[in-house]
């Protein structure tokens, strides 16, 4: 199917565009061509040729990110403090590393899953005033 001229009310499912955008692919034809760099969204699909640029993700990918890893860090550190009850430095050595390296692997996962789910949805971002 040609995804250049795909008419707006074409039906997008949600779901395979988040998929899509998580790995990092265009969420219409699953070129990989996402991104140019490690948060640099491309502002056109190579292989489709669809505009991304209208779909800005903006803060939530951060916020989503936040969030996920506090539920993943927070029952296992009190889980350790409850069976092990180590020292301080033994909870910065182990919990901060696990944080900031689960946050930087999940940031491009999550914002592309964003930008799939908004050109799923047609959301875009309104021009400047």
């Amino acid at each position: 199917m040609n995804h250049i001229n795909m008419p707006e009310d074409t039906e997008r499912g949600w779901l395979p565009a988040l998929l899509r955008g998580w790995a990092g692919r265009c969420p219409s034809c699953g070129a990989r061509t996402l991104f140019t760099a490690y948060l640099k969204m491309a502002p056109t699909c190579s292989s489709c040729e669809i505009s991304l640029e209208s779909y800005r993700a903006d803060d939530a990918p951060a916020y989503f990110v936040i969030f996920i890893v506090g539920h993943i860090i927070v029952p296992l550190v009190l889980l350790s403090e409850k069976l092990y009850q180590p020292a301080l430095w033994v909870h910065g050595i182990l919990w901060i590393p696990l944080c900031i390296g689960l946050s930087l692997w999940l940031l491009p996962h999550v914002k592309g899953a964003v930008i799939g789910v908004l050109w799923a949805l047609q959301v875009r971002a309104r021009p400047p005033l």
